[in-house]
């Protein structure tokens, strides 16, 4: 079958990431642009402008997204794509931003190359994503989309200085009260573009690949409560120690992901110990247990093994055991119409695809409580991301927005 999509503008493109990365950069390579701020603001001005100058009719939405549009022949529902411009603190110049650059190149080249599409093209720029400025605000675009931010969230949701979110979308024009009407009824379907941020397609040395599912994911917080003594005179079979529980643990439960296999993963990440001294039996241990599958059942199968072992490693210690769920987002399997467009465009174009799940959660994961998604891996050099030194070659870029590009086409035109 031939391929109707034409070339993507490689050069246009770098163009557009080192101009969209110029602002907030950092690190030198780098960049910090959290929401709301002068940064955000200037890097969604400048999308806009490159939206309008595509022909685009650009908004942006009462809870601070961007939206571009072009209307189709047919009306309809429309096929949206996007990502978001915020970034980690520093961050890199991909995470995100190239998302919203692949989604408006893409459209902009289907509509110099084939007019007006029958069902409408959007290009979106989703607000917070990253939750790096308000730390319990991520996907707070995509959230409000979808009618998961609560009234009482402008308030309630606070930067480590103290101020509300609500405040910092007052100082740029929006206002809180009004974060109903950013919700959307009338999406057909939302594709994302992403860089991969790990190493599995670099160690497949693949450009592209089509994800089957976005990872389920929980964080945990637990603490083990034993008895402080002297770490000297206290007998190791007398003792109560948090952390002799919390070693334990933490091999036993990475274990379990290894033994479990890919895309199952593990990590214990922040740790307190009180008290924290060298010549001390601590009193407690508290610390977090991330984990991560795409296939829901699988997921509910580990967040059993690991209470299990919690539960038999502090009995058997003597230790006190308290768990809180800090946050639990359920998987979410790619829609396979929309793999299956995916699949088709790369396969027309000559483009090597793999298949797997996003092992990180993205706004499409939000996004497919209101209609089907489905998203576009690109190659991350070192599987690095979130940092300044995170990177993708401009062919492997162009690869995907080829991909992106050709499922647009069937999906809208």
């Amino acid at each position: 079958m031939t391929n109707p999509i034409p070339a993507i503008d490689a050069a246009e493109v770098e163009t557009m990431i080192l101009t969209l990365g110029a602002i907030g950069a950092h690190s030198e390579t780098g960049v910090w642009r959290t929401a709301f701020s002068d940064e955000w603001v200037a890097a969604n001005a400048l999308v806009k402008d490159w939206a309008t100058a595509a022909g685009l009719t650009t908004r942006m939405d009462a809870a601070g997204n961007l939206w571009g549009r072009i209307e189709g022949r047919d009306g309809g529902k429309a096929i949206v794509s996007g990502s978001h411009i915020d970034s980690q603190c520093p961050g890199g110049r991909y995470d995100g931003a190239l998302g919203v650059i692949a989604a408006l190149v893409a459209i902009k080249t289907l509509v110099e190359a084939f007019g007006p599409p029958k069902r409408p093209l959007e290009m979106l720029s989703l607000c917070e994503e990253e939750g790096s400025r308000f730390p319990t605000a991520g996907f707070w675009g995509s959230r409000a989309l979808v009618g998961r931010v609560s009234a009482t969230d402008p308030d309630t949701v606070k930067e480590a200085n103290g101020g509300t979110i609500g405040q910092a979308m007052q100082a740029v024009g929006l206002d809180p009260a009004r974060l109903d009407e950013a919700k959307r009824d009338d999406i057909a379907a939302f594709v994302e573009l992403h860089i991969e941020q790990g190493p599995v397609l670099e160690h497949a040395d693949i450009p592209v690949a089509i994800v089957t599912g976005i990872t389920a994911i929980r964080h945990t917080e637990v603490t083990l409560t034993g008895e402080q003594n002297h770490a000297g005179a206290f007998p190791m079979d007398l003792r109560r120690d948090p952390m002799a529980g919390f070693a334990e643990v933490t091999s036993r439960l990475i274990d379990h992901a290894y033994r479990m296999g890919r895309p199952a993963v593990t990590t214990v990440g922040r740790c307190h110990v009180s008290p924290n001294a060298p010549a001390i039996i601590p009193r407690s241990v508290t610390f977090t247990i991330d984990a991560r599958h795409p296939i829901q059942d699988e997921a509910t199968r580990m967040h059993a093994a690991h209470a299990a072992a919690l539960t038999e490693i502090a009995e058997r210690r003597g230790l006190g055991l308290e768990t809180r769920v800090l946050f639990d987002h359920p998987g979410s399997p790619s829609d396979p119409a929309l793999v299956a467009a995916l699949e088709a465009s790369a396969k027309r174009q000559g483009i090597p695809a793999l298949h797997m799940a996003s092992g990180a959660g993205h706004d499409a994961q939000q996004i497919a409580r209101i209609c089907p998604v489905a998203m576009v891996f690109v190659r991350s050099e070192g599987g690095r991301s979130h940092t300044p030194e995170e990177f993708s070659t401009i062919e492997d870029i162009v690869a995907g927005i080829q991909v992106l590009a050709g499922a647009l086409y069937e999906l809208a035109y």
